[in-house]
């Protein structure tokens, strides 16, 4: 009995290490898995901040790079205007001097622009001139210039009408 005795309570007491054992293990990995969620947490929250700061700075230099875009539109739109103001402004004297020349002399500038491969300079000149004296310098033209020069002008004419 008393062997009885002993062997129930060393079964007993192994039952009960056995289980206090495994319940202090159980305890521990559930303290591991909280400290872990605790860590993944951070470590997420950290990175959604991280990346809010991110796409915040993106947002900012797309925005910046938009207004400088448009600062760039409205400058090179500007400077274009300006230079048809000045290209206007030019072609205007120009015209005015060409208007005053007699057709001879006018008609033998254009031969020698002409020559040299300036025929749409001759072309752009001559649409700013009054047609009386386009009519002048034609007659005193090369024939063959004069020639190229009316095709320009029906083309211009044409496009004129269409559109």
């Amino acid at each position: 009995m008393l062997s009885k005795i002993f062997f129930i309570s060393c079964f007993c007491t192994t039952l009960l290490f056995c289980a206090q054992e495994s319940t202090s293990d159980f305890i521990k990995q559930k303290i591991e898995i909280r400290e872990l969620k605790k860590e993944l947490n951070d470590f997420y929250n950290k990175k959604e901040t991280e990346y809010k700061q991110r796409k915040k700075e993106l947002q900012d230099i797309l925005t910046k790079i938009e207004k400088d875009k448009e600062e760039i539109k409205n400058t090179r739109d500007s400077n274009l205007k300006i230079l048809q103001d000045i290209k206007g402004e030019v072609s205007s004297k120009t015209s005015k001097i060409y208007n005053n020349m007699k057709p001879k002399v006018s008609a033998q500038i254009f031969d020698k622009m002409i020559e040299e491969g300036n025929i749409q300079d001759v072309f752009d000149i001559i649409l700013k001139l009054k047609e009386k004296k386009v009519t002048l310098i034609l007659k005193f033209l090369n024939v063959n210039n004069a020639s190229q020069l009316t095709l320009m002008l029906k083309e211009y004419a044409k496009k004129n009408i269409k559109g």
